[in-house]
């Protein structure tokens, strides 16, 4: 049974800091007990201090693909982590809240082989937990990257430094997931983003925030010209929407639109795929 270890209250964490929110609330997550049969170990290791928690079980089956998911939470990125158990991949999770990620992992249930609750800000502490992560799965197929950060302010009231602490959260925290996770990929792995449509069309009250997709989605080009090489995909899926609770633009339906740009005809492989809505 997976219990929270006990640590100093976080920020809670789908990806956005706690001044900032999405473009639209997520659903509430569904606080349910992993229950009885659960075979996970907890581990909080001395040797990786930046750790506030950590659970994770040994990937039995070693077969079996595993989807790393940072800033996980309720919204797109668990729906992410559901679409691919679905198809039968293990999840492992990365977030700041760690009650959050325990009620995912509850939900996923045998689908779950681990969370870390970190700030992925930290370039420490993400280091540090997807690392412990691969060690413990020993692969990663998919990285799904979903946090963002939008922050009430226009240009004129927007600082340079909180410009660069946002940029950090919805931008930089790739580089250092996917330099941890590196070690752990190999031919046929993907990259995969949650962006969206204030790449093209800013926010003028939340300057930030377009900024932060348009970096996103130009490093997710780079990082698929660095790795295709190697057999190494990446892509960013542009949600021409805002997210909801119904219709086309809930957090399943964009997952299910991440899955398919994670899952395209290589040959005719696009860094970028937009969605705007269903057919």
């Amino acid at each position: 049974m997976i219990h929270p270890f006990s640590h100093a209250p976080q920020r809670e964490h789908t990806g956005v800091k706690a001044t900032d929110r999405q473009s639209s609330p997520h659903p509430p997550s569904d606080h349910r007990d992993s229950g009885p049969d659960r075979d996970t170990s907890r581990i909080l290791d001395p040797s990786a201090p930046h750790l506030s928690g950590f659970a994770a079980s040994d990937l039995t089956d070693r077969d079996a693909p595993v989807v790393l998911v940072i800033g996980a939470g309720p919204g797109v990125s668990g729906s992410v982590a559901k679409r691919f158990a679905r198809e039968g991949y293990k999840a492992a999770l990365v977030g700041l809240d760690e009650q959050v990620l325990v009620d995912l992992a509850a939900d996923l249930e045998s689908s779950s082989v681990g969370y870390a609750a970190v700030d992925v800000t930290d370039e420490d502490s993400l280091s540090a937990a997807v690392k412990h992560l691969g060690d413990r799965v020993g692969r990663f197929d998919v990285l799904h990257f979903n946090p963002s950060s939008y922050r009430a302010k226009n240009a004129l009231a927007l600082t340079a430094e909180e410009l660069a602490q946002d940029i950090s959260l919805g931008v930089g925290a790739l580089l250092t997931a996917l330099h941890a996770a590196r070690p752990y990929m190999s031919a046929g792995g993907r990259i995969t983003a949650t962006g969206s449509m204030v790449a093209d069309v800013p926010n003028a009250m939340a300057a930030s925030l377009g900024v932060q997709k348009a970096a996103l989605r130009n490093l997710v080009h780079s990082i698929d010209s660095t790795l295709k090489d190697d057999g190494i995909r990446a892509v960013s899926v542009t949600v021409r929407g805002i997210l909801a609770k119904d219709g086309a633009f809930t957090p399943d339906h964009v997952a299910q639109a991440i899955y398919t740009a994670a899952t395209q005809d290589t040959t005719a492989w696009r860094t970028e795929v937009p969605y705007s809505g269903l057919p």
